[in-house]
């Protein structure tokens, strides 16, 4: 049987060896309300998945899932293992929690050969103060067989920038 949102919600706060005042505490809630998340009783105000997610240094998505999205280191492949640009996708994860804001785009490898070839940049294409993206760089680093987490940005302002390839 699949956990529910409050048995994961227990079943967090017990990893981080917290009791419920604890969290309730964390979070400015009553420790009832704790207890009736985690009895199935009624579920956390939408507001409260950042903090949560924090608190238990989960994603948002694993919170409410309970399915975890790793996002792996680098590896180099030899040749003889590189995979086809046909098969890879390009993703870029911006989250600004400041700002409430997750952005996500996943591209495929072929259409970053294309922007490449006609000297396209994606400059500004992402939304405001995000840092200039060399696609170029990062599509050389594909073709050398590098895969993974290529990109980690942490901005003074919280946003998170992360770019890899699958």
């Amino acid at each position: 049987m699949e956990m529910t949102l409050g048995k994961r919600i227990a079943h967090l706060r017990r990893l981080k060896n917290m009791k419920q005042d604890d969290l309730a505490q964390q979070l400015n809630i009553s420790p009832q309300a704790i207890s009736k998340w985690e009895n199935d009783q009624s579920c956390p105000d939408i507001s409260a998945l950042p903090l949560l997610s924090k608190i238990f240094d989960v994603s948002i998505d694993e919170l409410l899932t309970g399915q975890r999205y790793e996002i792996k280191g680098v590896k180099a492949l030899s040749a003889e293992n590189k995979k086809q640009l046909c098969d890879m996708m390009l993703k870029i994860v911006i989250d600004d929690s400041a700002e409430g804001d997750i952005v996500k785009v996943n591209l495929p490898m072929e259409i970053i050969k294309v922007m490449v070839e006609m000297g396209m940049k994606m400059d500004g294409m992402l939304g405001k103060d995000i840092p200039p993206i060399d696609i170029k760089k990062i599509f050389t680093m594909v073709e050398m067989g590098m895969i993974g987490n290529l990109v980690e940005i942490d901005q003074n302002d919280g946003t998170k920038i992360r770019i890899y390839v699958e």
